[in-house]
């Protein structure tokens, strides 16, 4: 297998197989694992989107509760994230990812326990408080591995866990709610969050012992084979101009991070509207049971899914990321509003929420895959922990203020204007703010 790192420096023909063989081989050790990861992270996140179907009536709260709870996880998630993702920089990838795993399974299983508003939202803070730092930091381990042409693709198979923890989440939740009801004397709900949280401190433990955090340390890589790895991303930096853009904690004073920062604020308020709402959604169409309501949930999650990685492989061909994250925005508005004139055409209604969720799901591994280029070495953990931060208030908002709407109106349309005005406005940000030029890419 012709590897010399002669063939790296000189473009030696046979080296755009050898990259696609070595990064194969890193695609399979790495990204099943940190797939199952996300799964886990955002299944412990928005099964309180299925808890609330039994949790509301057996504790008495209301939407405006519901939606104080669900967002308020973002509070201690913004809190502690920067802070979380410069430690991943100093103590690795593997001990970062470990112990957020372990202690928030932890804390997801005793949501089991919540017995009034006080402690639902104490645990729902801490919630975002341990699992602070997961996200940016796998997105950030992501650029130590992989150059720019392979990063769409990869953030987009990797993101896919938010629909595959649809897909799954949904029946597994209505299941678990349905037959184990009473069970030992704890409600379906209850056992909802025991059986899916203590898992994720299972995998966490998994982590230690499985992940490296660079290429250099991984045993299963020859010296080859961390050759190439180590040259390629070094290529692709001279390729774009060369060095860092940023030092150290200078990204925090570039103003296109803040526009980043905001475009993608917008994209999370509609992310969570779907991900808190859309057992809520489906219930309003008609569906009572838990189970159906999980079942027909896999559905648009399902679509979503595959679209997100088709979209991906293509941004990642073309190397174009303006329009593959903006028009998905536009399509997930347009949505949105259709929503709000189906009536009560449940067929329609569902083919247009499933529209939704295909577009506005779709723009966070498209948008990810901007300030991945942008952001460079030393100034990497930093600015992506703060663009996803400032962007994660838009997850207390978003189930917030869709609270307030639904107790005050009854319905979720004026809600739906809301989000579409909100998916809009930031695929419109990307455009006019991301320009050629900007991004340290290239085909190498």
């Amino acid at each position: 297998m012709p590897t010399s790192t002669v063939d790296i420096y000189e473009g030696h023909p046979a080296i755009h197989e050898t990259q696609s063989e070595v990064y194969g081989k890193v695609i399979r050790r790495l990204i099943p694992l940190l797939f199952v990861c996300y799964v886990l992270s955002y299944l412990d996140r928005i099964n309180v989107g299925f808890a609330q179907l039994q949790m509301k009536s057996d504790l008495g709260f209301n939407d405006a509760v519901y939606g104080l709870g669900a967002g308020i996880f973002f509070i201690g998630y913004f809190l502690f994230e920067v802070p979380s993702n410069l430690l991943l920089e100093r103590i690795g990838a593997r001990a970062t990812i470990t112990r957020i795993m372990v202690i928030w399974g932890l804390i997801s299983a005793s949501m089991a326990f919540v017995n009034g508003p006080v402690l639902f939202y104490c645990l729902r803070f801490l919630l975002g408080v341990f699992e602070a730092g997961l996200f940016p930091g796998i997105i950030l381990y992501f650029t130590h591995w992989f150059p720019g042409r392979y990063r769409a693709r990869i953030i987009a198979i990797f993101m896919s866990g938010i629909a595959v923890a649809g897909v799954i989440g949904g029946p597994i939740s209505g299941f678990i709610m349905n037959s184990l009801d009473d069970v030992g004397g704890l409600k379906g709900w209850q056992w909802m969050f025991i059986l899916e949280g203590l898992p994720t401190t299972l995998v966490g433990v998994i982590v230690m012992a499985y992940l490296d955090d660079k290429p250099e340390d991984a045993r299963w890589l020859s010296a080859e084979e961390k050759a190439l790895i180590r040259h390629t991303l070094a290529h692709e930096r001279a390729a774009a101009g060369g060095g860092d853009r940023h030092t150290s904690w200078s990204a925090f004073r570039d103003k296109k991070i803040y526009v980043l920062a905001f475009s993608y604020f917008c994209f999370i308020c509609g992310v969570y509207m779907i991900s808190f709402w859309l057992p809520t959604l489906i219930k309003e169409m008609g569906v009572k049971d838990s189970l159906q309501i999980g079942l027909l949930a896999a559905i648009p999650y399902s679509i979503t899914s595959v679209g997100m990685i088709a979209i991906g492989y293509r941004s990642d061909r073309t190397l174009e990321r303006r329009w593959h994250c903006a028009l998905p925005a536009f399509l997930g508005a347009l949505a949105l509003i259709g929503l709000t004139y189906a009536g009560g055409h449940a067929v329609l209604s569902f083919a247009l929420l499933s529209l939704a969720s295909l577009g506005i799901i779709t723009t966070m591994p498209l948008f990810w895959s901007i300030p991945t280029a942008y952001l460079k070495s030393s100034s990497a953990a930093g600015g992506i922990a703060l663009v996803n931060s400032l962007g994660l208030t838009g997850g207390f908002l978003s189930p917030f203020i869709l609270g307030w709407i639904k107790t005050g109106t009854g319905s979720l349309d004026l809600g739906n204007w809301l989000m579409a005005a909100m998916m809009i406005a930031g695929g419109a940000v990307i455009l006019f703010a991301v320009r050629p030029g900007m991004l340290n890419e290239s085909r190498i």
